[in-house]
């Protein structure tokens, strides 16, 4: 690939032998073959006389490139005896089939195996046409950036198969055993970490091959792999402009959720400016919990499908793609929704509308209109930037991005501040009722507590209330290992409320919160496993160790965000319980405040649901 990348056409090259490209290789691949060497693998010398083979290809109709170490034919194109007809034919099957994809050689081949099998091993002719055609990326998986196509030239390819023939052979071909063409490593193009591993491989031979441990949960992406991905096809522009009446009678929005879905829906009709790095614009939807976020990216989803575009809503946790994908399916009858996760059976479904949690972008390049990221702030999107990388290439350079969160991060706080990020606000739940402000309680820490094996009277005496409201109450610590010495406290003081504790470690986690849900559990001691994701009728929430480290601004608003989100009991009751007044406590409060305020301001809350 470096090989490739790198070819210039010299005067005389028509006139080289071995020796002249071997001295072209040995130049260009310098550094790859003194790591190899270093690692107890061949040198120049083994790797050019014993390891190479050049053919020199210049007959008119010819391209002729040939993978020998495997005896595997990688593709042989003769003006002669192939139908190119056909050939193109199926080269535009194939680039559709992978269009707005990202995939190693192996996931290449269990795509078409399900979806075009009629290609069988006919596949590599047709990639490698697609490519000299400009439509796909063969490259190394881990390696350096390579072009979309074989050269400056290709970008300049007459359409029919024969002038494609004839361009192509005039080109020189340096063809050769040995997998050191492959060593220009960098970083993983699938998912852009740097390669932190070398092994010896048995696919190419070499001690030191390099290979990416940050994606290899969805195989292994080495130098020596073939990672293939399709050229982007230009974004679509959404013209429609969204009528606040319409949008609340069409989609049961409220006029919180209208006015931001109109201003998102006018970012996505805006032209973009060219800047000096091609990149997806971006606009945040600014959403407080129980806002009811799903139901506003709807009319952006109508909005780019009805102008012919592809749409992605991604996710970093499982159990929120299964919790939307029939409500998208609802909402978009007509549209093949593919769903994608660990596991999924839909792994090469192809639809307009795609669901996916945020480590199956690592599959996509360039493939969507619009990209939708939900919970942005939640592990395991936030602060890695593998993930982040995985969805900008999964959205076209021209396409836009949408962020849904109600705790953004504080750098996109400031974007947001410094008028450098669009955004919506929507600062009021569905139900039109302010959020429940937390309350400070002071009391000594869980650890203190358990030592000395007694709750202090003020909590008790808290709980006791709610308890006495018949609320589901949310328990919050900070640690695991502090739940079950919890519980034995809780449970003296309480003798006769069914108590339950349960962690990301807890495999009966989902049957307990279902049992919460229904009341046949009234207090639940947990973690932050339960902050998101989990709306339970009439709840209050109590957060222990409120001060801890652990607990951030971000966590702070979500875990009180249990609280209110039902209309019958939109009030609720939060209480952050510390030894000490920390700044993230503060901060999280002061946001509460901030968007009750805006939500006043805009008439959103009326003075009946503040009492």
């Amino acid at each position: 690939m470096k090989l490739r990348d790198r070819f210039k056409q010299r005067s005389g090259m028509r006139n080289w032998g071995a020796k002249e490209w071997g001295q072209l290789v040995s130049i260009v691949l310098e550094p790859e073959l003194k790591e190899e060497r270093g690692a107890g693998g061949i040198g120049k010398e083994e790797c050019l006389s014993e390891g190479g083979s050049f053919w020199p290809s210049y007959k008119t109709g010819s391209v002729i490139e040939q993978g020998k170490r495997n005896n595997e034919r990688w593709s042989c194109f003769e003006g002669d005896d192939l139908d190119f007809d056909m050939l193109e034919s199926e080269a535009e099957q194939l680039f559709w089939a992978v269009a707005g994809r990202s995939l190693l050689q192996p996931e290449m081949e269990a795509l078409l195996a399900e979806v075009l099998p009629e290609l069988g091993g006919s596949w590599r002719q047709a990639a490698q046409l697609a490519h000299l055609q400009g439509r796909l990326a063969l490259t190394a998986a881990v390696g350096c950036d390579a072009p979309a196509a074989h050269g400056a030239w290709a970008r300049q390819l007459p359409a029919g198969a024969g002038a494609l023939a004839r361009a192509a052979a005039s080109l020189p071909h340096v063809l050769w055993r040995g997998a050191v063409a492959r060593r220009a490593v960098s970083r993983c193009l699938r998912c852009g970490s740097a390669p932190t591993g070398r092994t010896a491989c048995a696919a190419c031979g070499l001690m030191g091959c390099a290979y990416c441990e940050a994606c290899l949960a969805l195989g292994r992406s080495r130098a020596c792999a073939l990672l293939l991905r399709s050229a982007a096809l230009p974004a679509v522009r959404c013209t429609a402009a969204l009528d606040p009446t319409a949008a609340a009678g069409r989609w049961g929005l409220s006029p919180a959720q209208a006015g931001a879905a109109g201003a998102a829906l006018g970012f996505l009709a805006e032209p973009r400016e060219r800047s000096a790095k091609p990149c997806p614009e971006r606009f945040l939807l600014w959403a407080v919990t129980g806002a009811g976020k799903t139901e506003m990216i709807f009319p952006l989803l109508e909005a780019v499908l009805a102008a012919g575009g592809r749409a992605l809503v991604a996710t970093p946790r499982r159990d929120v793609v299964l919790e939307l994908a029939p409500r998208l399916a609802r909402a978009f009858p007509a549209e093949t929704l593919a769903v994608l996760y660990g596991g999924s059976a839909e792994r090469w479904v192809y639809g307009r509308l795609t669901l996916a949690t945020t480590h199956q972008l690592l599959r996509f390049h360039q493939g969507f209109d619009l990209v939708i990221i939900d919970e942005l702030d939640a592990y395991p999107y936030h602060n890695d930037p593998m993930l982040a990388y995985a969805a900008e290439q999964a959205c076209k350079v021209d396409g836009s991005f949408i962020y849904l969160s109600a705790t953004p991060p504080q750098e996109m706080q400031r974007l947001v501040r410094s008028g450098r990020l669009p955004h919506a606000r929507v600062p009021v739940r569905f139900h039109g009722h302010p959020l429940p402000v937390p309350q400070h309680l002071t009391m000594l820490s869980v650890q203190t507590c358990l030592k000395r094996g007694s709750l202090p009277k003020s909590l008790i005496h808290t709980l006791r209330k709610s308890l006495e409201r018949e609320a589901q109450i949310f328990c919050f610590v900070s640690r695991i290992a502090h739940i079950e010495g919890l519980l034995v406290l809780l449970r003296r003081r309480f003798p006769g409320v069914v108590i339950e504790g349960t962690s990301s470690k807890d495999s009966f986690r989902a049957e307990k919160v279902t049992a919460f849900r229904s009341r046949a559990i009234s207090l639940l001691v947990t973690t932050t496993i339960l902050e998101r994701g989990v709306t339970v009728p009439r709840s209050d929430v109590f957060i222990l160790d409120a001060d801890s480290e652990l607990f951030d601004e971000a966590s702070l608003v979500q875990m009180a965000g249990r609280a209110g989100r039902s209309k019958d009991d939109p009030a609720g009751r939060v209480v952050f319980a510390s030894p000490q007044w920390t700044r993230s406590q503060r901060r999280a409060i002061s946001q509460i405040r901030t968007m009750n305020i805006i939500a006043r301001r805009k008439g959103y809350i009326s003075k009946e649901t503040s009492r």
